[in-house]
């Protein structure tokens, strides 16, 4: 991994991104009144090559992001189109984004280890009757109706602004 102290002309310290892999994996949230207190957002291109951003319910897990969506969404349909995406989340003390490709997963273990993931996190996601996709009792209207699509960010880089002193920001390249 490469990773460059963007904020090095400032005099702030490198960042470690094993730090930053350790709270996402144990999902360190900010308090509810954080001043980076808010939602996690996936951002896709659009088919004029434009963004489109949306909030997502993603989890990391395994060292990377995950996040479901219904096959009729735009989010879906961008990336089966162009699968180039960059999520970000606040977590305790920082501010993070990855970017990577989209892909869509398929394998009936792995829908079944992610279903329980968003399970353990509160959604009672479960996988569908063909183990490729999910379903729950809810989600978001704009999902469409079950099942849901599963999809992992393949990461390529990241950038982390940390949001305690020092501060910090740095690139990372996976």
């Amino acid at each position: 991994m490469d990773s460059v102290n963007l904020g090095a002309a400032d005099g702030l310290p490198p960042v470690d991104w094993a730090s930053i892999a350790a709270k996402l994996d144990a999902d360190s949230k900010p308090a509810p009144d954080a001043i980076n207190s808010r939602s996690t957002w996936l951002a896709t291109v659009n088919h004029d090559g434009g963004p489109h951003l949306t909030p997502v319910g993603a989890l990391w897990l395994g060292g990377t992001f995950w996040f479901q969506t219904g096959s009729g969404t735009r989010k879906a349909r961008n990336v089966a189109r162009d699968p180039r995406c960059s999520i970000a989340v606040s977590i305790d003390g920082a501010d993070v984004t990855v970017e990577g490709d989209a892909v869509r997963v398929t394998d009936p273990d792995d829908v079944t280890r992610l279903a329980k993931a968003w399970a353990d996190a509160g959604w009672p996601a479960e996988p569908d009757e063909s183990g490729t996709g999910i379903t729950a009792p809810f989600n978001a209207p704009s999902q469409g109706p079950p099942p849901w699509n599963v999809y992992r960010i393949e990461p390529v880089s990241a950038i982390v602004t940390l949001s305690e002193e020092p501060g910090g920001l740095a690139r990372f390249r996976f």
